[in-house]
């Protein structure tokens, strides 16, 4: 039977096992345990690796193949989004409530048992929005926080973690305030993990996994503006 690799939380190399040797069932599955330290966690996204896992759960790192990727110019702007954008109902921020978009990612979402996004993980993606790595777009009506997103970006490449929204379109118009920034900053791949009808509906497509790689080790690489996140507090 064919397992995970182990990882030594005191291994302080922080390297993962090749991408290939992930498991086919379950789709992606490459390495149980280690620790989610920033520089594991950079280690990780520049390789194609994630940590996904409930909670009592050891920590699991996925690289599934296909990779659902959106590249930001093919966002995918329907009738009734478009009237949404053209009604300005919200306004938009970036970096502005990161730990509250956090917090409303982890809420357990309709038909949906407990979350993923645990403790554990919100305590170390604060860490990376400290550094600089972990980003938001946060939609406001009035004072209320309704919908908003998170991910990591390292060099040209944004990688999405979660959203939500708790009215209509408010996450959807934050995905589209987000890949308006990208293409200023001139970025080229938002990783969107695994394939969802709804992320599909939007522009996502699916790519082959070395494929993905491939452009993480062009991208990744690759500086933006140091200042592009900072002075971007008010995007709307």
């Amino acid at each position: 039977m064919i397992t995970p690799f182990l990882i030594n939380p005191d291994n302080t190399s922080f390297e993962f096992p090749d991408v290939s040797l992930a498991l086919d069932d379950p789709n992606g599955l490459l390495a149980v345990g280690g620790d989610l330290s920033p520089q594991r966690l950079l280690n990780a996204y520049r390789h194609g690796i994630f940590p996904w896992f409930n909670p009592g759960e050891p920590i699991l790192w996925w690289s599934p193949d296909p990779r659902a990727v959106l590249f930001p110019g093919n966002i995918i702007i329907s009738r009734s989004l478009g009237k949404t954008l053209k009604k300005t109902l919200f306004s938009v921020t970036v970096d502005q409530a990161f730990n509250e978009v956090m917090a409303a990612c982890q809420a357990p979402r309709v038909k949906q048992r407990g979350t993923w996004i645990t403790a554990k993980m919100r305590l170390a993606y604060n860490e990376m929005h400290r550094r600089g790595y972990a980003h938001s777009i946060e939609c406001w009506q009035n004072t209320v926080l309704v919908g908003g997103l998170y991910g990591m970006a390292i060099g040209r490449v944004f990688f999405g973690e979660s959203m939500f929204s708790k009215v209509n379109d408010a996450s959807k118009v934050a995905l589209v305030v987000l890949t308006d920034k990208l293409m200023e900053w001139d970025y080229q791949l938002i990783d969107c993990q695994v394939q969802s009808e709804h992320l599909i509906s939007l522009g996502a497509e699916t790519i082959p996994r070395g494929q993905f790689c491939a452009y993480l080790n062009q991208w990744c690489q690759q500086p933006v503006a140091r200042d592009a996140w900072n002075n971007e507090h008010t995007a709307k």
